[in-house]
């Protein structure tokens, strides 16, 4: 099976002025464990997660006040909607993280989240009858 078989492609995209109150808002709303930040004057492509604005608050630091440019992950791997899972679970394990920006032709095509390949990988079933 293929990231673009797991992939989703409904994305959240951010701009690097948005705070993390926002983002955070957005995320929720839409039930997504991360966003795409796009910074043109940056050059590229970057990934905010749930664990960034979660690190940001434990920190003590105001959600309303923090932009998301200085906790954008912009060093970050991506995936190629002709890997396979396995591939891409490889490079999530290597790296330490849950999901994939899926790039195809060099425009964002999707995310792939750690949660995505298990649904694929698992087949879903129906809770056992307690008796």
């Amino acid at each position: 099976m293929l990231v673009r078989d797991a992939m989703s492609t409904v994305i959240l995209t951010l701009g690097p002025a948005h705070t993390l109150r926002q983002a955070a808002t957005l995320m929720s709303s839409r039930r997504v464990g991360a966003a795409v930040v796009l910074d043109p004057d940056a050059g590229g492509i970057g990934i905010l997660t749930e664990r960034d604005i979660l690190d940001s608050v434990g920190l003590g630091q105001n959600p309303d006040a923090e932009p998301l440019h200085a906790h954008t992950t912009t060093d970050i791997v991506f995936a190629a909607p002709t890997w396979t899972l396995e591939e891409a679970a490889r490079a999530m394990a290597h790296g330490g993280f849950r999901h994939l920006v899926v790039l195809d032709r060099g425009e964002v095509a999707g995310i792939v989240s750690v949660r995505d390949i298990v649904r694929r990988w698992v087949p879903a079933q129906r809770p056992a009858p307690v008796s």
